[in-house]
């Protein structure tokens, strides 16, 4: 086992700046080359306090703005315009990165394309809900209208 140092949220682990123990394989070949974590050491004590800092600086500031980006974006549903054939059936899937490119083109806020989460991949046209979360353990529940290109 590993004990790291988190340097950006891992979904199902933890926060930045939290101190974890992962297996060795886990942490050697997936979190350490991706950047998502840094080997724990003394000196990295120091470095959990400033990540940690930090994460709770940009908390307090983000906490109002959390809640009216959550209100904007369960009211308003947000179309995603795709290359469909046959019967509705999608060339491919939509992604999380189509989804937070179009809630910034309809102008209602940046959001982080790891953050949305699908119940279930969409490959056909229609209407369809996503969780996006926005700040902490707040959540919003997207609606998505999926139509073909014309």
């Amino acid at each position: 086992m590993s004990k790291i140092i988190l340097t950006n949220e891992v979904s199902g682990l933890g926060s930045a700046g939290d101190v974890v123990e992962v297996k060795d394989g886990f942490a050697r070949n997936y979190l350490l080359p991706r950047g998502f974590a840094v080997l724990w050491s003394k000196g990295g004590e120091k470095q959990v306090a400033q990540i940690r800092q930090a994460r709770d600086a940009r908390a307090l500031a983000t906490a109002e703005e959390g809640l009216a980006l959550k209100a904007r974006l369960e009211e308003n549903p947000i179309k995603l315009v795709v290359k469909a054939g046959v019967g509705g059936r999608l060339f491919g899937s939509v992604k999380t990165a189509d989804v937070a490119d179009a809630v910034a083109a309809a102008g209602l806020g940046e959001i982080d394309k790891r953050k949305v989460s699908f119940f279930a991949p969409i490959r056909s046209t229609g209407n369809f809900e996503a969780n996006v979360k926005v700040h902490g353990d707040l959540v919003a529940n997207l609606k998505l209208q999926v139509v073909a290109k014309k």
